[in-house]
């Protein structure tokens, strides 16, 4: 297994029993991997940072540290990746953006400090579209990260360097964060296990805010063992993340028996066959990872949830809102730095009001109000996950404003999902499949996807990666073409100059274009009420029930 291919694709799990055993040492495995990473670097633009100088002290502590019989657990001497959006004391954290470009943390997030406490190596820090938010993006002085399936096609967001090296064999795990699906989409289009755990389960602090009700911090690996052991030493109340859970923790490893024999498996056909129908590539593929569940023993039932759309809309209308208040002074004074992608992404949330916001709160509140019954009857859900990957030239900013998203219902819902590959298309892109439970059973999802592994061979297909360079990246796309009146264009101008906005024409003319959009997405989560139905924003004094 010593060689620099089988060493890079080898799962945590893998490496953690020779590094035990001493067969392996932490500075041969931490070499191989930047061997690697010399030769696939340029053709992937996965890292922001390569911190090879420190990673080379730690790999050597970690080799002194089991070699006196001090050895922390599965991941000590394992090397590790993190978005741009993680703090690392000492170590530049950009968010891949011209607005960050400077900033050098002075302390460690929760989650970098688990990590090095369990004796991980940061190997460094992974491109990430700006801010965790839009992309991919061609004006930045980061160039997005290329898909290793296909150096031409995306990697999925925002997660994106993250999917590209752990895929490429760059590193065994890195970190990504998830607030719509930017841990579960780059792990379904570059054929990785993406855990998006139980919201509250997995600090967030120091790691820099894209939307405080949605963001969720987790793991992108080979397997899903692998996503089980990091979430094990990621998972915990932490007192400086106000949406920490105080909970009791499971042995998620302990959890992965192979046996689901008798679990329910709610499959949610309607998000695939009716809301946004997938290609027959994806149908196939994902008949036959039901007749996989089948065949293990579970019972399958056909569940329910709300059509697809009101997740998005729920979503973007409360996140997006966040996002742009956690930018709006920068957004007022140096709108320019920021990347055109972004800024077509966040500039339309100054359309949505207060009174939009609130609603989609309550409409969120009564959507995770019904999915009571449906936890109680399945022990799990099961849906096609994000797949196959684009080419970079089919992205536009506007998709994602009149867009749906396979991935949002459960951000909205809040309980665990993960993506795994489930098959590869014609054109060798991988596919994948999504499974989601009640929240804090983070331990069934992952013992279910776990036998769904062990039963199919998609874990042992590797990536190309002699295949020749991508093409150049294309020019930024053209703003949309507008399709609201000249007064309503007005009515978006004095909207944005209330908001403090000074726009120049690109700008505008995209807001513009965003405009029915936005309307159309608040519209649907605005719907009447009763005076007496519950709010969702409820006052209370600190420390007291």
């Amino acid at each position: 297994m010593n060689d620099s291919i089988e060493l890079g694709f080898a799962t945590i799990a893998e490496v953690a029993r020779q590094l035990e055993a001493r067969t392996l040492s932490p500075v041969e495995l931490l070499d191989t991997l930047l061997e690697r990473i010399g030769v696939y670097e340029p053709k992937l633009n996965a890292f922001v940072t390569l911190t090879s100088e420190r990673a080379k002290q730690a790999a050597r502590a970690a080799e002194r540290e089991i070699a006196g019989g001090r050895y922390r657990g599965p991941l000590h001497g394992v090397p590790f990746g993190l978005k741009d959006i993680y703090e690392t004391e000492g170590v530049k954290t950009t968010a891949c953006s011209r607005v960050f470009q400077d900033y050098v943390p002075a302390s460690d997030a929760t989650t970098t400090r688990r990590l090095h406490d369990a004796g991980g190596v940061l190997l460094g820090k992974l491109v990430t579209h700006e801010f965790a938010h839009g992309g991919p993006s061609f004006d930045l002085p980061w160039l997005p990260a290329r898909n290793p399936w296909h150096f031409d096609h995306v990697t999925g967001g925002s997660s994106s360097g993250s999917g590209a090296a752990v895929a490429a064999g760059l590193m065994p795990v890195a970190l990504g964060t998830d607030t719509g699906g930017s841990i579960r989409g780059p792990a379904g289009l570059c054929g990785l296990v993406g855990l998006k755990p139980t919201y509250g389960l997995v600090s967030r602090y120091g790691v820099i805010a894209n939307s405080y009700s949605y963001d969720h911090c987790g793991p992108l690996t080979r397997s899903v063992e692998d996503a089980a052991i990091v979430l094990q030493c990621l998972a915990g109340h932490d007192p400086s993340d106000p949406a920490s859970a105080d909970v009791e923790l499971p042995d998620y490893r302990a959890a992965l028996t192979g046996d689901i024999r008798g679990l329910t498996i709610g499959v949610i056909r309607h998000f695939f066959e009716e809301d946004a129908p997938v290609s027959s590539e994806a149908h196939a593929a994902m008949e036959a990872a039901i007749g996989v569940f089948r065949g293990l023993g579970a019972r399958i039932r056909e569940v329910r949830m709300r059509p697809l759309p009101i997740y998005q809309d729920i979503k973007v209308t409360q996140a997006e809102p966040e996002v742009f208040s956690i930018h709006q002074a920068d957004l007022r004074q140096r709108v320019g730095e920021y990347g055109e992608d972004f800024r077509g992404r966040v500039l339309p949330a100054c359309l949505i009001g207060a009174r939009d916001y609130l609603a989609a709160s309550r409409e969120r509140a009564a959507v995770c109000a019904e999915m009571e019954a449906i936890y109680s009857q399945c022990d799990a859900l099961l849906t096609i996950g994000p797949g196959a990957a684009p080419r970079f030239d089919r992205w536009r900013v506007l998709g994602f404003w009149r867009g749906g998203s396979i991935t949002a219902p459960f951000n909205v819902t809040g309980g665990p999902a993960l993506v795994q590959c489930m098959g590869f298309t014609d054109a060798g892109l991988p596919m994948s499949l999504q499974l989601a439970g009640r929240p804090f059973d983070d331990a069934t999802v992952l013992r279910v996807a776990h036998a769904y592994e062990r039963e199919t061979g998609w874990l042992a297909r590797r990536p190309d990666l002699e295949q020749p360079a991508g093409g150049p990246l294309p020019d930024v796309p053209a703003p949309a073409p507008v399709s609201i009146s000249r007064g309503e264009c007005d009515v978006v101008a004095v909207i944005a100059e209330r908001a403090g906005l000074r726009l120049g024409e690109r700008d505008f003319q995209q807001l513009c274009a965003s405009a029915p959009y936005v309307a159309e997405r608040v519209s649907r989560v605005g719907r009447s009420r009763e005076l007496a139905e519950s709010p969702t924003h409820i006052f209370r004094h600190p420390g007291h029930p």
